[in-house]
């Protein structure tokens, strides 16, 4: 899956301490079970080479960056080391040689932010106080934040590398997935260079690429002549749009079109499929499909009414919106006013803006779609008419012409947490989340979700027709609904140890950013693949154990 371009920090306000708070689970003990001895076979298929083609889940990313002990669990290494049982060969992965590793936003940092290089950690600020663990980039600096005020976030410490060129043999390699590609850039030599004016551009394949800025993904792959290969891409084909809140900055790819980068998933995916069963006619492999990516941590972490408030703070922001609420009611009282709102009574009242003291208040957020309209011609019409409005009061009026607190049906990103609390423009009182809403960017709204979920089923359908139409030569990893049922069960009981879908420890078995998972949920997702493979060629492929991996590491203090 892709990462996004956002550095995760401590939350910044007292008054969303909590906010990233997981759900805590229940533990209770694992009924113990003692499995047959089952002899290990390959069936009908040959491990003889295995080929890995697909993002940063084969590649091992994780916590934010490809870092070495990510790579020795990623998807990849962990079906080889199950096929090693039945035949399988050597498998070699383009070594990163980085303890921390290289996380991304060094390459386009955010505004204001130093460099940051490393993998995501939690980070517990004031050790055994009052503020929770969140995700931090290793090398952090200290901040002091004055709006409100308040001292937090001594530096995060340990830092990371930037990846070098891979000084190994790149004509034996075996594992050809690389973090942030969407589908279409497995189909174009622009994924590996040149580095500057291009968007198609992607270090990480850079760096093992067989000719950089000539060769293709796909195409190194297929020199690697593999007898079984895994394809599983077009996470990043949804995620990227997920993960920034539908705002647009990374839109989802179309199904139908030309094949290449961002366009024709149907077409490209038929394309390098087709290319893999060509090139090896003796060749099997196996595909995996998309979940449903907004049951992630990413986005069921920070809560839509996340918000703590003193009695003093809630005073304050309820005096300053009650001028907001009333000009509301004027324009439902008003029939011309009304109209040209092009709003309901019942959205007007669905506007306004209310705290209470303690937790659970809702976050301030930004609209766009049409059951929204945009009222800032209607905020125009109040001014100088008998009981409207002054041109101050309509200045002051301008950042809420389109917006809500958050409901149940909207998701809020982890992202979101290194801004909510923090001030606007270093306005002591234009608090982001109560005051200011929080950006388009940091939000999915019902009908985004709504995108994702029939975008997910379309691309699903895709994949599942390229199984379906591929003489019998792929099976089909069910992802999407083995990690359905993970959501709905929320605890599983695996080789003696408890799983969880979050990223707490020790249950969860996602890593610390909220999107990729941890060595334990890699293992996890390994066996959904041997699943679908002993499924589809009658093989006896042992799965692997995940007691043997290790899940999200415990909080750091300063």
């Amino acid at each position: 899956m892709k990462k996004t371009k956002i550095v995760y920090i401590a939350l910044a306000a007292t008054f969303i301490v909590g906010s990233c708070k997981q759900e805590p689970i229940k533990l209770t003990p694992p009924e113990v079970v003692t499995p047959p001895v089952v002899t290990p076979s390959k069936g009908s298929a040959d491990f003889t080479k295995f080929v890995a083609i697909g993002n940063s889940l084969t590649a091992g990313y994780q916590a934010g960056a490809l870092f070495t002990e990510g790579q020795k669990n990623s998807l990849g290494a962990i079906l080889a080391q199950q096929f090693a049982t039945v035949g399988g060969g050597a498998f070699n992965q383009p070594d990163i040689n980085s303890v921390n590793g290289f996380n991304t936003t060094t390459t386009n940092p955010p505004a204001g932010s130093a460099t940051i290089l490393g993998r995501i950690v939690l980070f517990d600020p004031d050790g055994s106080g009052p503020r929770t663990a969140g995700p931090a980039a290793l090398g952090t600096p200290a901040r002091t934040v004055t709006c409100p005020s308040e001292v937090v976030t001594p530096a995060v410490p340990g830092s990371g590398n930037a990846p070098a060129d891979f000084s190994g043999n790149r004509a034996a390699l075996n594992n050809f997935g690389v973090p942030g590609i969407q589908l279409g850039q497995v189909l174009t030599s622009l994924t590996g260079g040149p580095s500057t004016g291009n968007p198609a551009f992607n270090p990480f394949y850079q760096r093992f690429a067989s000719n950089p800025g000539t060769s293709t993904i796909l195409q190194d792959a297929i020199a690697a002549n593999g007898s079984f290969f895994m394809f599983f891409l077009g996470n990043n084909d949804i995620l990227g749009y997920a993960t920034t809140g539908g705002s647009g900055a990374i839109p989802l790819t179309t199904v139908v079109g030309a094949p290449g980068p961002g366009t024709g998933f149907e077409a490209t995916y038929q394309t390098a499929i087709g290319a893999l069963l060509a090139a090896n006619p003796n060749s099997k492999g196996v595909v995996g499909n998309i979940p449903n990516v907004t049951n992630i941590p990413f986005f069921l972490t920070v809560r839509f009414n996340a918000v703590t408030l003193t009695a003093e703070q809630a005073t304050a922001l309820n005096g300053g919106f009650a001028g907001y609420n009333t000009v509301l009611d004027a324009i439902k009282a008003n029939p011309g006013l009304l109209a040209l709102s092009g709003s309901s009574a019942a959205n007007l009242d669905a506007r306004k803006v209310t705290y209470t003291t303690g937790a659970g208040n809702r976050i301030l957020i930004a609209e766009k779609t049409t059951e929204f309209p945009d009222l800032g011609a209607t905020f125009d019409a109040l001014v100088g008419i008998p009981g409207g409005i002054t041109a101050t009061q309509r200045a002051g009026l301008e950042p809420y012409r389109r917006v809500r607190q958050a409901t149940a049906s909207d998701l809020i990103t982890l992202s979101a947490g290194a801004v909510l609390g923090s001030c606007f423009n270093n306005i002591p009182t234009a608090i982001i989340g109560t005051s200011v809403p929080l950006a388009d960017q940091f939000v999915l709204i019902p009908s985004e979700i709504q995108a994702i979920l029939t975008r997910t089923a379309e691309f699903n359908n895709v994949i599942k027709a390229a199984a379906d139409n591929s003489n019998n030569r792929i099976a089909l990893a069910d992802v999407n609904a083995v990690f359905a049922k993970l959501i709905t069960d929320r605890l599983q009981i695996i080789d003696g140890v408890a799983v969880s879908p979050s990223f707490a420890p020790p249950t969860g078995v996602f890593s610390e950013d909220g999107v990729h998972p941890n060595n334990r949920g890699s293992a996890y997702l390994a066996n959904v693949f041997i699943d679908a493979i002993n499924a589809k060629f009658g093989a006896t492929i042992p799965r692997a154990n995940l007691s043997k991996f290790s899940g999200t590491l415990l909080p750091i203090n300063p």
